[in-house]
């Protein structure tokens, strides 16, 4: 399995998950908790991510969820100047686009990898090719911010994993390194609850593709359906926090290497999680910070 991701600038280690801190500059993303309006507002939200220790940033200009297209020049607008107010940030900015154009100008502005809720192109992966660029390669099943209904699968764990391997196949084709591409199982695009939580509960199956595993998850429809229960009383997203704990501290264990997450209380799931599942545990403390914390459990 792969420990490690190929950035424009660096090896981005995965020996534990990283958290991936979301910042929108945007007013319409699902959780009106983060929807920071302009690139100003992008930037200090994306400062205090990084002072919180999430790992890894990921800007995005346009909303996943589905609406009319949005002109490439008003994505940049948005987008490029909270990349490059975020670049220096100290840790790796990622964009989340699936534009072409908006990528491009998203790299040169600092970002060293594109986070594409579209499954890939050509001009995409060219552009992938020629920058060396790390890339978030999502499953889905038509153009992104398209409403349509999700498909039956006999097995969707092998229909996405062999998706997955295909689109590989045709990046590598063109000249993409395996090693800058991280794969993402596309929670809640064209995908139904139980498909969702099929997926989750296999991704040790995903991970045999021998790639970095990306999963999305903080705060999505299904994680809501769950705590209402059903999918038409699903609770809003501003009332999933609790709910993503739970599921981003069993990703981790089903082995997720980079949660795309909004909240420190997923920041700290991973962290717990992580050494749970991939050791560490009291090394990680000096001598002195060992006795403070048994002395402190002793006497609580």
């Amino acid at each position: 399995m792969s420990s490690s991701w190929r950035l424009t600038d660096r090896t981005l280690s995965l020996e534990l998950p990283v958290a991936v801190g979301i910042v929108n500059v945007t007013t319409d993303s699902m959780f009106e908790g983060a929807r920071s309006g302009t690139p100003e507002q992008a930037i200090a939200d994306g400062l205090g991510l990084v002072e919180a220790g999430f790992d890894m940033l990921d800007v995005g200009a346009v909303a996943a969820r589905s609406g009319p297209v949005v002109p490439a020049e008003d994505e940049v607008a948005a987008l490029v100047p909270a990349i490059e107010g975020l670049a220096d940030a100290g840790v790796p900015v990622s964009a989340d686009t699936f534009s072409v154009e908006a990528a491009r100008r998203a790299l040169d502005a600092g970002a060293v990898a594109i986070n594409d809720v579209s499954g890939g192109s050509e001009e995409m992966f060219e552009l992938l090719a020629e920058t060396g660029c790390g890339y978030v390669l999502v499953h889905i099943e038509g153009p992104p911010r398209a409403e349509r209904a999700a498909r039956e699968y006999d097995d969707v764990v092998e229909h996405v994993k062999s998706w997955l391997g295909g689109r590989v196949e045709v990046a590598s084709g063109l000249g993409v390194d395996v090693e800058q591409i991280a794969i993402d199982p596309g929670l809640d695009f064209d995908l139904t609850v139980e498909q969702n939580l099929e997926l989750l509960r296999r991704l040790p199956e995903l991970r045999s593709l021998g790639l970095p595993l990306y999963v999305s998850l903080s705060r999505k429809d299904f994680v809501g359906a769950l705590l209402g229960g059903s999918w038409e009383a699903r609770l809003p997203a501003g009332e999933r926090e609790w709910g993503t704990v739970a599921a981003v501290a069993l990703a981790v264990r089903g082995g997720a290497d980079l949660l795309r997450i909004h909240d420190r209380s997923s920041l700290q799931a991973v962290r717990v999680a992580g050494r749970i599942a991939r050791g560490g545990g009291v090394a990680l403390f000096s001598h002195t910070e060992r006795k403070a914390t048994h002395g402190a459990r002793a006497d609580g």
